[in-house]
């Protein structure tokens, strides 16, 4: 999952969040062709913020789905203008903040349909068969829903270019993320040439991944 935030935008939000109730849960690369041919103000400018969301995770548009498209108020500038008799009328400007999450499309499960069987003597010899294989697919099932914790592409903004930087820099799992402090943080922005306060985050991140293995485990 990767997350893109323009701010202060000068822009209302009632008009913004109309775009976004629109685009919300659909393919990007589905909502930034329909966005292309709307005449809103408010449909460019989210669809730089999705681009802008995709291009972060290292993701190409058709692979994704927009998660949540998120549209906050911000200031408001006012204004006056001069009227009769020496008065004056305000004039407000809304202002808001546009996040969009986007995150890889998930591909939807065939459902298979199981054919009836008949009882007889040779079912009551299967049933034991039956358990086993079932027991076996929970196993394989909670050994799959175990969490990588060499798997740095689980914190935001981590991409495989990003991820290939932290290798280099000798960050190659999890724990070590979330034992940092600020200063190493620091450091790494600075070597690897993140831009923005994604960084930041990393380390809650971290911790709350180490928290939610601890739990399945």
């Amino acid at each position: 999952m990767s997350k893109a935030t323009l701010k202060f935008i000068r822009l209302s939000p009632t008009k913004a969040r109309l775009i976004a109730r629109e685009v919300q849960g659909m393919n990007a690369e589905l909502a930034l062709a329909s966005l292309e041919f709307m005449p809103n103000k408010a449909a460019g400018i989210i669809a730089k913020v999705i681009a802008s969301a995709v291009a972060n995770g290292d993701f190409e548009p058709e692979e994704v789905e927009i998660v949540s498209c998120r549209v906050d108020k911000g200031p408001v500038l006012k204004r006056f203008r001069p009227r009769a008799r020496g008065s004056a009328s305000r004039i407000l400007k809304p202002t808001s903040h546009i996040m969009v999450e986007v995150a890889p499309a998930s591909k939807s499960a065939k459902k298979e349909t199981a054919k009836p069987q008949k009882e007889s003597k040779k079912s009551a010899t299967k049933k034991p068969t039956q358990k086993s294989e079932q027991t076996e697919e929970k196993k394989v099932a909670k050994k799959s829903t175990k969490i990588d914790l060499d798997d740095l592409k689980l914190l935001s903004g981590v991409g495989p270019s990003i991820e290939k930087s932290l290798h280099a820099e000798g960050v190659t799992s999890i724990k070590q993320i979330a034992q940092m402090s600020k200063e190493d943080i620091a450091k790494l922005d600075e070597n690897i040439g993140i831009k923005g306060d994604i960084a930041n985050s990393w380390p809650t991140e971290a911790k709350e991944i180490l928290e939610k293995a601890s739990k399945e485990s």
